[in-house]
Protein backbone atom coordinates (compact mmCIF):
# COMPACT_ATOMS: atom_id res chain seq x y z
CA UNK A 1 0.00 0.00 0.00
CA UNK A 2 1.57 3.27 -1.15
CA UNK A 3 1.69 6.45 0.93
CA UNK A 4 -1.09 8.18 -1.01
CA UNK A 5 -3.36 5.18 -0.39
CA UNK A 6 -2.53 5.24 3.33
CA UNK A 7 -3.41 8.93 3.51
CA UNK A 8 -6.66 8.41 1.59
CA UNK A 9 -7.81 5.62 3.91
CA UNK A 10 -6.81 7.53 7.03
CA UNK A 11 -8.74 10.60 5.91
CA UNK A 12 -11.83 8.62 5.03
CA UNK A 13 -11.75 6.93 8.43
CA UNK A 14 -11.16 10.27 10.12
CA UNK A 15 -14.47 11.53 8.76
CA UNK A 16 -16.59 8.76 10.27
CA UNK A 17 -15.74 8.51 14.00
CA UNK A 18 -18.22 6.49 16.07
CA UNK A 19 -18.55 5.74 19.77
CA UNK A 20 -17.88 2.40 21.44
CA UNK A 21 -19.92 -0.56 20.17
CA UNK A 22 -21.63 1.76 17.67
CA UNK A 23 -18.88 1.55 15.02
CA UNK A 24 -21.24 0.19 12.33
CA UNK A 25 -20.08 2.47 9.52
CA UNK A 26 -16.45 1.95 10.53
CA UNK A 27 -16.82 -1.84 10.51
CA UNK A 28 -18.43 -1.74 7.07
CA UNK A 29 -15.62 0.46 5.74
CA UNK A 30 -12.93 -1.83 7.16
CA UNK A 31 -14.59 -4.94 5.72
CA UNK A 32 -14.77 -3.34 2.28
CA UNK A 33 -11.03 -2.61 2.35
CA UNK A 34 -10.20 -6.09 3.67
CA UNK A 35 -12.35 -7.68 0.94
CA UNK A 36 -10.16 -5.96 -1.68
CA UNK A 37 -7.05 -7.85 -0.47
CA UNK A 38 -6.05 -11.32 -1.74
CA UNK A 39 -8.21 -13.78 0.20
CA UNK A 40 -6.28 -17.07 -0.23
CA UNK A 41 -4.72 -16.93 3.24
CA UNK A 42 -7.35 -14.86 5.08
CA UNK A 43 -10.17 -15.84 7.42
CA UNK A 44 -12.45 -12.94 8.41
CA UNK A 45 -14.90 -13.01 11.30
CA UNK A 46 -17.02 -10.21 12.72
CA UNK A 47 -17.34 -9.77 16.50
CA UNK A 48 -19.81 -7.17 17.75
CA UNK A 49 -18.73 -4.05 15.80
CA UNK A 50 -15.14 -5.30 15.56
CA UNK A 51 -13.35 -7.76 13.28
CA UNK A 52 -10.91 -10.67 13.55
CA UNK A 53 -8.74 -11.39 10.52
CA UNK A 54 -6.48 -14.44 10.55
CA UNK A 55 -3.60 -14.77 8.09
CA UNK A 56 -2.49 -18.37 7.59
CA UNK A 57 1.28 -18.77 7.81
CA UNK A 58 3.45 -20.87 5.49
CA UNK A 59 5.07 -22.95 8.22
CA UNK A 60 3.53 -21.80 11.50
CA UNK A 61 5.11 -22.44 14.87
CA UNK A 62 2.97 -19.87 16.70
CA UNK A 63 0.36 -17.14 16.22
CA UNK A 64 1.31 -13.47 16.46
CA UNK A 65 -1.46 -11.00 17.28
CA UNK A 66 -1.89 -7.34 16.44
CA UNK A 67 -4.63 -5.11 17.83
CA UNK A 68 -5.99 -1.84 16.43
CA UNK A 69 -8.75 0.08 18.23
CA UNK A 70 -11.47 1.61 16.06
CA UNK A 71 -13.73 3.95 18.07
CA UNK A 72 -13.77 7.74 18.33
CA UNK A 73 -14.47 10.26 21.09
CA UNK A 74 -17.52 12.40 21.98
CA UNK A 75 -15.74 15.62 21.00
CA UNK A 76 -16.48 18.36 18.46
CA UNK A 77 -13.56 18.68 16.04
CA UNK A 78 -11.98 22.12 15.54
CA UNK A 79 -9.01 21.34 13.28
CA UNK A 80 -10.46 23.09 10.23
CA UNK A 81 -9.20 20.24 8.03
CA UNK A 82 -10.91 19.58 4.72
CA UNK A 83 -11.50 16.00 5.88
CA UNK A 84 -12.86 16.86 9.32
CA UNK A 85 -15.39 14.63 11.02
CA UNK A 86 -18.78 14.40 9.33
CA UNK A 87 -20.35 13.22 12.58
CA UNK A 88 -21.30 16.14 14.81
CA UNK A 89 -19.89 15.86 18.31
CA UNK A 90 -17.61 12.95 17.33
CA UNK A 91 -13.90 12.99 16.52
CA UNK A 92 -10.95 10.65 16.11
CA UNK A 93 -9.06 12.66 18.70
CA UNK A 94 -6.99 9.73 19.99
CA UNK A 95 -5.51 8.58 16.70
CA UNK A 96 -7.58 5.47 16.14
CA UNK A 97 -7.94 6.44 12.46
CA UNK A 98 -4.12 6.14 12.31
CA UNK A 99 -4.20 2.85 14.22
CA UNK A 100 -6.71 1.30 11.80
CA UNK A 101 -4.86 2.55 8.71
CA UNK A 102 -1.54 1.08 9.85
CA UNK A 103 -3.24 -2.24 10.60
CA UNK A 104 -4.90 -2.34 7.17
CA UNK A 105 -1.59 -1.59 5.45
CA UNK A 106 0.17 -4.34 7.39
CA UNK A 107 -2.65 -6.78 6.65
CA UNK A 108 -2.47 -6.07 2.91
CA UNK A 109 1.30 -6.71 2.95
CA UNK A 110 0.89 -10.07 4.69
CA UNK A 111 -2.07 -11.10 2.54
CA UNK A 112 0.08 -10.62 -0.57
CA UNK A 113 3.18 -12.28 0.88
CA UNK A 114 2.19 -14.60 3.77
CA UNK A 115 4.67 -14.89 6.67
CA UNK A 116 6.01 -18.01 8.34
CA UNK A 117 3.73 -17.83 11.39
CA UNK A 118 0.00 -17.38 11.69
CA UNK A 119 -1.07 -13.78 12.24
CA UNK A 120 -4.32 -12.51 13.76
CA UNK A 121 -5.47 -8.89 13.42
CA UNK A 122 -8.00 -7.62 15.94
CA UNK A 123 -9.93 -4.49 15.02
CA UNK A 124 -11.27 -3.75 18.49
CA UNK A 125 -14.27 -1.56 19.31
CA UNK A 126 -14.91 0.56 22.40
CA UNK A 127 -11.40 1.27 23.68
CA UNK A 128 -12.46 4.75 24.79
CA UNK A 129 -15.41 3.24 26.65
CA UNK A 130 -17.02 1.17 27.92
CA UNK A 131 -14.07 -1.12 27.14
CA UNK A 132 -13.92 -3.61 24.30
CA UNK A 133 -10.65 -5.43 24.96
CA UNK A 134 -11.81 -7.57 27.88
CA UNK A 135 -15.00 -8.94 26.26
CA UNK A 136 -13.17 -9.39 22.95
CA UNK A 137 -10.48 -11.37 24.77
CA UNK A 138 -13.10 -13.62 26.34
CA UNK A 139 -15.08 -14.16 23.13
CA UNK A 140 -15.40 -17.49 21.35
CA UNK A 141 -13.91 -15.85 18.26
CA UNK A 142 -10.73 -15.05 20.20
CA UNK A 143 -10.50 -18.58 21.55
CA UNK A 144 -10.48 -19.89 17.99
CA UNK A 145 -7.43 -17.82 17.05
CA UNK A 146 -5.86 -16.76 20.35
CA UNK A 147 -2.28 -15.52 19.72
CA UNK A 148 0.85 -16.57 21.60
CA UNK A 149 2.20 -13.02 21.54
CA UNK A 150 0.42 -9.73 20.91
CA UNK A 151 1.36 -6.10 20.34
CA UNK A 152 -0.19 -2.75 19.45
CA UNK A 153 0.76 0.87 18.89
CA UNK A 154 -0.53 4.22 20.08
CA UNK A 155 0.23 7.52 18.42
CA UNK A 156 2.44 9.95 20.42
CA UNK A 157 1.85 13.62 19.51
CA UNK A 158 4.94 14.75 21.42
CA UNK A 159 7.38 12.49 19.53
CA UNK A 160 8.77 13.32 16.08
CA UNK A 161 7.93 11.26 13.03
CA UNK A 162 10.44 8.43 12.68
CA UNK A 163 10.75 7.89 16.43
CA UNK A 164 9.03 5.12 18.40
CA UNK A 165 9.13 4.54 22.13
CA UNK A 166 8.35 1.80 24.62
CA UNK A 167 9.71 0.22 27.76
CA UNK A 168 9.86 -3.08 29.61
CA UNK A 169 7.40 -3.31 32.48
CA UNK A 170 4.70 -0.77 33.29
CA UNK A 171 3.87 1.57 30.39
CA UNK A 172 0.31 2.76 31.19
CA UNK A 173 -1.54 3.01 34.49
CA UNK A 174 -4.54 1.27 36.02
CA UNK A 175 -7.56 3.52 35.53
CA UNK A 176 -11.09 3.78 36.86
CA UNK A 177 -13.92 6.18 36.22
CA UNK A 178 -15.48 7.81 39.27
CA UNK A 179 -19.08 9.00 39.56
CA UNK A 180 -20.49 10.19 42.90
CA UNK A 181 -24.10 11.25 43.40
CA UNK A 182 -25.12 13.20 46.52
CA UNK A 183 -28.69 13.59 47.78
CA UNK A 184 -29.64 16.02 50.53
CA UNK A 185 -32.41 18.54 51.18
CA UNK A 186 -32.84 21.78 49.25
CA UNK A 187 -34.32 25.03 50.42
CA UNK A 188 -34.06 28.80 50.61
CA UNK A 189 -30.57 30.25 50.77
CA UNK A 190 -31.63 32.40 53.74
CA UNK A 191 -32.47 29.31 55.85
CA UNK A 192 -29.45 26.97 55.52
CA UNK A 193 -30.17 25.35 58.89
CA UNK A 194 -33.31 23.84 57.40
CA UNK A 195 -31.44 22.20 54.51
CA UNK A 196 -28.76 19.63 53.70
CA UNK A 197 -26.47 21.49 51.26
CA UNK A 198 -24.98 19.16 48.65
CA UNK A 199 -22.68 21.81 47.17
CA UNK A 200 -20.94 21.98 50.55
CA UNK A 201 -20.81 18.17 50.81
CA UNK A 202 -19.44 17.83 47.27
CA UNK A 203 -16.80 20.50 47.94
CA UNK A 204 -15.74 18.65 51.09
CA UNK A 205 -15.15 15.49 49.08
CA UNK A 206 -13.24 17.18 46.26
CA UNK A 207 -10.88 18.88 48.72
CA UNK A 208 -10.33 15.87 50.92
CA UNK A 209 -9.76 13.37 48.11
CA UNK A 210 -6.34 14.93 47.63
CA UNK A 211 -5.37 13.77 51.11
CA UNK A 212 -5.73 10.20 49.87
CA UNK A 213 -2.93 10.73 47.37
CA UNK A 214 -0.68 12.68 49.74
CA UNK A 215 -1.32 10.72 52.95
CA UNK A 216 -2.74 7.29 52.12
CA UNK A 217 -0.75 6.13 49.07
CA UNK A 218 2.81 4.86 49.44
CA UNK A 219 5.04 7.76 48.28
CA UNK A 220 7.09 5.24 46.28
CA UNK A 221 3.91 4.34 44.40
CA UNK A 222 1.82 6.84 42.38
CA UNK A 223 -1.84 7.76 42.18
CA UNK A 224 -4.03 10.52 40.79
CA UNK A 225 -7.61 11.40 41.73
CA UNK A 226 -9.07 14.01 39.40
CA UNK A 227 -12.60 15.39 39.63
CA UNK A 228 -13.16 16.91 36.22
CA UNK A 229 -16.83 17.84 36.52
CA UNK A 230 -19.10 19.09 39.32
CA UNK A 231 -22.81 19.71 38.91
CA UNK A 232 -25.25 20.84 41.58
CA UNK A 233 -28.02 23.30 42.26
CA UNK A 234 -30.35 25.26 40.03
CA UNK A 235 -30.00 28.95 40.90
CA UNK A 236 -27.86 31.16 43.15
CA UNK A 237 -30.38 31.60 46.00
CA UNK A 238 -31.54 28.00 46.36
CA UNK A 239 -29.48 25.52 48.37
CA UNK A 240 -28.72 22.48 46.27
CA UNK A 241 -30.54 19.26 47.06
CA UNK A 242 -28.46 17.22 44.60
CA UNK A 243 -24.88 17.25 43.36
CA UNK A 244 -22.73 15.01 41.19
CA UNK A 245 -18.99 14.55 40.89
CA UNK A 246 -17.42 12.97 37.81
CA UNK A 247 -13.76 12.08 37.72
CA UNK A 248 -11.05 9.51 37.23
CA UNK A 249 -8.57 7.50 39.30
CA UNK A 250 -5.11 6.52 38.01
CA UNK A 251 -2.59 4.31 39.82
CA UNK A 252 0.70 2.64 38.99
CA UNK A 253 -0.25 -0.67 40.63
CA UNK A 254 -3.44 -2.73 41.00
CA UNK A 255 -3.01 -2.73 44.80
CA UNK A 256 -2.88 1.07 44.89
CA UNK A 257 -6.19 1.17 42.98
CA UNK A 258 -7.79 -1.07 45.61
CA UNK A 259 -6.46 1.10 48.44
CA UNK A 260 -7.52 4.38 46.81
CA UNK A 261 -11.08 3.10 46.34
CA UNK A 262 -11.21 1.96 49.98
CA UNK A 263 -10.18 5.43 51.12
CA UNK A 264 -12.71 7.12 48.84
CA UNK A 265 -15.44 4.93 50.31
CA UNK A 266 -14.36 5.85 53.87
CA UNK A 267 -14.52 9.56 53.05
CA UNK A 268 -17.92 9.17 51.44
CA UNK A 269 -19.27 7.45 54.57
CA UNK A 270 -17.86 10.29 56.68
CA UNK A 271 -19.44 12.88 54.39
CA UNK A 272 -22.80 11.12 54.66
CA UNK A 273 -22.68 11.31 58.46
CA UNK A 274 -21.36 14.86 58.75
CA UNK A 275 -23.74 16.24 56.10
CA UNK A 276 -26.74 14.06 56.99
CA UNK A 277 -27.22 12.97 53.38
CA UNK A 278 -27.01 9.92 51.13
CA UNK A 279 -24.15 9.37 48.68
CA UNK A 280 -23.65 6.65 46.06
CA UNK A 281 -20.50 5.69 44.11
CA UNK A 282 -20.19 4.23 40.62
CA UNK A 283 -16.71 3.34 39.33
CA UNK A 284 -17.84 2.96 35.71
CA UNK A 285 -15.20 1.46 33.41
CA UNK A 286 -11.97 0.10 34.88
CA UNK A 287 -8.85 -0.58 32.80
CA UNK A 288 -5.96 -2.79 33.84
CA UNK A 289 -2.39 -1.53 33.55
CA UNK A 290 -0.37 -2.01 30.34
CA UNK A 291 2.55 -4.21 31.43
CA UNK A 292 5.07 -4.87 28.65
CA UNK A 293 7.02 -8.14 28.43
CA UNK A 294 10.76 -7.38 28.74
CA UNK A 295 11.91 -10.02 26.25
CA UNK A 296 9.50 -8.90 23.54
CA UNK A 297 10.37 -5.24 24.09
CA UNK A 298 14.04 -6.13 23.60
CA UNK A 299 13.20 -7.99 20.39
CA UNK A 300 11.15 -4.98 19.27
CA UNK A 301 14.04 -2.55 19.80
CA UNK A 302 16.18 -4.71 17.51
CA UNK A 303 13.43 -4.73 14.86
CA UNK A 304 13.18 -0.94 15.01
CA UNK A 305 16.94 -0.66 14.61
CA UNK A 306 16.80 -2.88 11.53
CA UNK A 307 14.17 -0.64 9.93
CA UNK A 308 16.40 2.42 10.38
CA UNK A 309 14.01 4.32 12.66
CA UNK A 310 14.80 5.73 16.12
CA UNK A 311 13.90 3.97 19.35
CA UNK A 312 13.64 5.84 22.66
CA UNK A 313 13.02 4.51 26.15
CA UNK A 314 9.59 5.64 27.36
CA UNK A 315 8.65 6.79 30.84
CA UNK A 316 5.61 5.24 32.54
CA UNK A 317 2.44 7.29 31.93
CA UNK A 318 -0.83 7.74 33.78
CA UNK A 319 -2.61 7.13 30.47
CA UNK A 320 -5.23 4.38 30.48
CA UNK A 321 -5.60 1.68 27.80
CA UNK A 322 -7.78 -1.40 27.83
CA UNK A 323 -5.10 -3.26 25.86
CA UNK A 324 -3.78 -4.01 29.36
CA UNK A 325 -6.41 -6.75 29.67
CA UNK A 326 -4.94 -8.52 26.66
CA UNK A 327 -1.39 -8.22 27.99
CA UNK A 328 -2.58 -9.62 31.32
CA UNK A 329 -3.27 -12.94 29.54
CA UNK A 330 -0.96 -12.83 26.51
CA UNK A 331 2.69 -11.73 26.59
CA UNK A 332 3.53 -8.77 24.41
CA UNK A 333 3.82 -4.99 24.44
CA UNK A 334 2.50 -1.64 23.29
CA UNK A 335 4.62 1.12 21.79
CA UNK A 336 4.31 4.82 21.04
CA UNK A 337 4.47 5.97 17.39
CA UNK A 338 5.71 9.56 16.97
CA UNK A 339 3.29 11.74 14.97
CA UNK A 340 4.49 15.27 15.84
CA UNK A 341 1.21 17.07 16.60
CA UNK A 342 1.10 20.42 18.41
CA UNK A 343 -2.23 19.45 19.97
CA UNK A 344 -2.26 16.38 22.20
CA UNK A 345 -4.45 13.33 22.62
CA UNK A 346 -8.16 13.92 23.25
CA UNK A 347 -7.79 17.50 21.98
CA UNK A 348 -10.18 18.94 19.39
CA UNK A 349 -7.22 20.15 17.30
CA UNK A 350 -5.18 16.94 17.27
CA UNK A 351 -3.55 16.76 13.82
CA UNK A 352 -0.99 13.94 13.47
CA UNK A 353 1.61 14.11 10.70
CA UNK A 354 0.53 11.62 8.03
CA UNK A 355 4.16 10.79 7.20
CA UNK A 356 4.02 8.63 10.34
CA UNK A 357 1.65 6.19 8.60
CA UNK A 358 4.49 4.76 6.50
CA UNK A 359 6.69 4.49 9.60
CA UNK A 360 3.98 2.61 11.48
CA UNK A 361 3.31 0.27 8.56
CA UNK A 362 6.98 -0.63 8.14
CA UNK A 363 7.56 -1.32 11.82
CA UNK A 364 4.34 -3.31 12.31
CA UNK A 365 4.99 -5.47 9.23
CA UNK A 366 8.51 -6.26 10.42
CA UNK A 367 7.22 -6.97 13.92
CA UNK A 368 4.57 -9.38 12.67
CA UNK A 369 7.11 -11.22 10.51
CA UNK A 370 9.92 -11.43 13.05
CA UNK A 371 8.49 -11.64 16.57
Amino acid sequence: MKEDQLIKIRRELHQIPELGFKEFETQKYLLNIIDSFPQDYLTVEKWETGIFVKVKGNDPEKTVGYRADIDGLPLEESTGLTFSSKHKGRMHACGHDFHMTVALAALENLAQDPPKNNIVFMFQPAEEGPGGAEPMLQSNAMQRCKPDVIFALHIAPDLPVGTVSSRAGLLFANTSELFIDLKGKGGHAAYPHQTKDMVVAASFLVTNFQQIVSRRVDPLDSAVITVGKITGGTVQNIIAEDARLEGTIRTMSPQAMIEVKKEIEKMVKGAEISNDCSISIDYGSNYYQVENDADYVQAFTEIVSQTGYIYEEAAPAMTGEDFGYMLKEIPGFMFWLGVNSEAGLHHSKLNPDEKALEVGKSIVVEGLRKL
